[in-house]
């Protein structure tokens, strides 16, 4: 099956921005509780803190809700960028084409976005160099599954 990604920008980008910001929220939160044993209002406390401080970590309700829509924002900005670049790239449209073409690219995209994020605008922020533990693995590989595939594949359309 063909996959394309021509004209209809804004419905595209709504639906990649949505379903990432959901699919990536929820691998993040049980991946909090779960794993580093930390609570949901932490994990989008400290997104909160990456523009706005430490004093986020300790603050309450408005910080924890700041995170969720800082974390959505970012969402839709990296659907925005796959969406604008694919349908200017003939190069992408047909990889994403190709047998298992929305796998191939979303391996690519997903770690990339973690990439930018993690080692350059995080620390941008923060002022922090990106310490490289087990933690940033998981979540190197996790965007694969979380991140670029619903990027990806909410971005293309499949011909009937």
């Amino acid at each position: 099956m063909r996959a394309a990604v021509d004209g209809d920008f804004l419905p595209r980008l709504v639906r990649a921005g949505l379903i990432t910001g959901v699919v990536d929220g929820l691998f993040s939160s049980v991946l909090s509780v779960l794993a580093y044993h930390s609570s949901v209002a932490r994990l989008w406390r400290g997104v909160a803190a990456v523009p706005f401080g430490g004093a986020a970590l300790e603050g309450g309700a408005h910080f924890v809700a700041l995170g969720v829509l800082l974390h959505f924002g970012v969402a839709f900005a990296w659907s925005a960028v796959f969406i604008a670049v694919a349908q200017r790239s003939m190069r992408l449209r047909s990889a994403l084409a190709s047998r298992f073409g929305v796998a191939k690219i979303a391996a690519l995209y997903g770690p990339l976005i973690w990439l930018v994020m993690s080692l350059a605008v995080i620390p941008l922020f923060t002022q922090q160099a990106t310490v490289i533990t087990a933690r940033w693995w998981i979540q190197l590989l996790g965007h694969i599954p979380f991140v670029g595939v619903p990027i990806v594949a909410a971005s293309v359309t499949r011909p009937r």
